[in-house]
Order: C-alpha cells, then sequence, then structure tokens
C-alpha cells in the first residue's frame, strides 16, 4: 500500500474544505469497497477524510411522510430500522441481500452509494481497463463476462454496478443531497449512477469535492408494497446476476402505481421506465407482467457468455410483480 495522509472531519463543510485544497483526496466512511481497492493499488488517494464520525447518523421522518437518512447509518442498522422495515421493506430486503453481516455492520449509506461499478479486470492492475486508465480497452468484452452488463454497455465497458441498495433506491424515487465546494444540491437516485458511454472512468455525476450527506425517501404511494428479489451463484456474500426492486398498488384490478429497477444488468441500476408504462393502468395480471417485463428487456445486448441473465431478469420481475399483486 502507498502512503497516505489522514485527517478526521469534524464537519461535512471542513471535509469539503479540505478536500478541495489537496488533490487527489478520498473521503472514508466505513472503507469497504475503498480500503479494499487500495490494498490492490486501483485507488491510490494522497489524503484520506475520514467522515464516519460527522453527524450523519440519523434516520428520521420528513414533514411530507418520506425519511430522511443519514450517509453514515450503517447498512445493518437501516435494514433493521421499524420505518424501513415497515414502510420500504423493499430497501430493508436488498440492504439484508447485500455482501455480509460483517460488512453490513460497516459499510454506511453513502458508502454503498459510491462504491466502484467493476469487475475483475478493473481490479487487476496488470491487466488493461478503460475504468481503471482510459484508452486501455475493455478485455471484458472478448473475456471474463459472464456476471457483466446486457444493457446499457459501450465498447468502452461492460461492468456492472455491484449495489443492491441503489436498486431500491431507484425504485423508491429516492433523492441523493450533496454538498460541495458549491453548495447543497440535489440528484434523483435514478440519475446519480451514469451509464458508460465514452468515459467509464465516471461512476456517479458527484463533481468535484462534493460529498453525499443524505438520501430522503418520498411517501410510500398509497396502498404501494414493494419487494426485493436476487439471483445469484451462492446464498451470501456475492453479487447479483440480475436482481429486481419492485413497487405496486392495485385498485379495482388494475395497476395504479408501478416502478421497476433491475440490478446486476447494467453500468448503473436501471430503472425500468418501459415496463412501467406498459403496467400502468393494466390488469394486474402476470400477462400484463410477462408483457411488461418483454418490453423493458427487449433492449438487452448480451454479450457470448451472459445472454441467461435476460430469461433470469424476466423471471425475477414476474415473480416480485405477481406476488405484490396476490399481497393486494
Amino acid at each position: 500500500m502507498r502512503p497516505f495522509a489522514y485527517l478526521r472531519a469534524r464537519t461535512a463543510a471542513e471535509a469539503v474544505r479540505e478536500h478541495a485544497a489537496h488533490p487527489g483526496a478520498g473521503f472514508l466512511g466505513g472503507g469497504t469497497n475503498l480500503v479494499d481497492l487500495m490494498k490492490l493499488g486501483v485507488e491510490t488517494p494522497r489524503l484520506l477524510i475520514d467522515i464516519s464520525r460527522l453527524p450523519l447518523t440519523e434516520v428520521a421522518d420528513t414533514d411530507g411522510g418520506g425519511l430522511r437518512i443519514g450517509a453514515t447509518v450503517r447498512n445493518s442498522d437501516l435494514a433493521a430500522h421499524p420505518a424501513v422495515r415497515g414502510r420500504y421493506p423493499a430497501l430493508s430486503q436488498a440492504l439484508l441481500s447485500g455482501a455480509s453481516g460483517q460488512l453490513r455492520n460497516t459499510a454506511t449509506t453513502g458508502g454503498n452509494l459510491l462504491q466502484r461499478t467493476r469487475c475483475l479486470y478493473f481490479q487487476d492492475v496488470s491487466k488493461p481497463c478503460n475504468k481503471r486508465e482510459p484508452g486501455t480497452g475493455c478485455p471484458a468484452r472478448e473475456g471474463a463476462h459472464r456476471d457483466l452488463a446486457v444493457l446499457g454497455h459501450s465498447e468502452h465497458c461492460v461492468a456492472t454496478h455491484p449495489s443492491d441498495m441503489a436498486v431500491a433506491l431507484a425504485a423508491l424515487d429516492a433523492t441523493v443531497l450533496l454538498h460541495g465546494p458549491d453548495g447543497e444540491r440535489t440528484v434523483p437516485a435514478t440519475d446519480f449512477h451514469r451509464l458508460p458511454g465514452d468515459t467509464p472512468d465516471r461512476d456517479t455525476e458527484l463533481r468535484a469535492g462534493e460529498l453525499v450527506t443524505h438520501v430522503v425517501l418520498p411517501p410510500v404511494p398509497d396502498g404501494a408494497g414493494s419487494v426485493y428479489r436476487k439471483a445469484r451463484d451462492r446464498a451470501s456474500f456475492a453479487f447479483a446476476l440480475a436482481s429486481v426492486a419492485a413497487v405496486l398498488s392495485v385498485r379495482d384490478g388494475r395497476i395504479a402505481h408501478a416502478a421497476l429497477a433491475f440490478g446486476g444488468l447494467a453500468h448503473r441500476p436501471w430503472r425500468a421506465r418501459t415496463a412501467e408504462r406498459v403496467l400502468r393502468g393494466a390488469p394486474a395480471t402476470e400477462e400484463t407482467f410477462a408483457r411488461a417485463a418483454d418490453a423493458e428487456l427487449a433492449g438487452a445486448r448480451p454479450l457470448r457468455d451472459n445472454a441467461f441473465k435476460v430469461g433470469l431478469a424476466h423471471s425475477l420481475a414476474v415473480d416480485a410483480l405477481s406476488e405484490l399483486a396476490a399481497d393486494g
């Protein structure tokens, strides 16, 4: 590991100020992804600004009936929070399906959002990788890509975003609050992560020096339930081959509200807008759910070894929506 300096920030403003004053600095929350990448030589920050003790640990109701989550809330604490379990079960289920119990006890809300979109080639500094070193190529396209993207990828990168939590946040229409050198701003969770395009080295829409301070969930739509489902190679501590977060409400047998997001299929959580247009106002039947999944996944561009992901995602979506419809 290369030498680096360490600073414990007392306020969000101090953290942002010190980041701006030290090019090459990085923020340290739980460190479950950053420290691993530092050990591999992928990340080489000159200064680590520890934000883990900032007063961002509260989960509180908003005036409008939503929920405001501090960026340093631990994943395990958020998954177990009564308001999350009761009103946003898809978020609790997503958190509990991620990583391991030990990592969930350390990982934070903000850090989970900011973990790198990655593949095996990104983590191996002896291999070329456009995400790690722009312009060197993407060996995954012709190499080991079974676990990688079938939607939204480009010739420059086919990596998939690993977060389960972020998929649930996308379906729940969450908003990410940022504090930076130019003040505060908000970004919808659906827009926070980027597709690779020509700049796969940029994972998010964060500007230089910005810090995630909160995530805000809107009120649950009337009568809506939510669920998260994940398919993976082993029962725990594995990234999704495909996953889905679904939000659904049904009135008089027809779909009044529908939101759907896929994980494990793209460079970012994939909000299924095409499927949602098919669902809204339609009969809440398995046939409708299958037609919506077909419409969304028609744009998939699988590679040599990962076409199975399309059918897997289709089945997960239909099962999740059918479960919610059956629950009323």
